[in-house]
């Protein structure tokens, strides 16, 4: 589900060593829960309904497996399915 991704400005700044890893970690949390309807900030995919894909992944995955993908190299440890995979297990959602 694309609209879990971050930001592509968000991307751009933490791949070009603008922003840390911590800083990058902290504001992807926050756009997850950004009240807009549509993330202005993404030409690609707009990231309608971020909350509720939240809380429908946690959902399913209380009942059945659930795998987190995304482009990044299957070794790259700073990737931000960690951070979700994180937050899918917390209460936060």
């Amino acid at each position: 589900m694309a609209n879990l991704a971050p930001s592509e400005p968000l991307l751009k700044y933490f791949r070009a060593a603008e922003i840390s890893w911590k800083e990058f970690s902290k504001r992807y949390e926050s756009e997850l829960y950004e009240p807009a309807p549509v993330d202005s900030g993404n030409v690609k995919s707009k990231n309608h309904g971020r909350k509720f894909t939240l809380r429908l992944i946690k959902e399913l995955a209380r009942r059945q497996p659930v795998t987190l993908m995304c482009s990044c190299d299957p070794d790259e440890k700073h990737c931000h399915r960690f951070l979700l995979k994180r937050l899918l297990e917390s209460s936060k959602v």
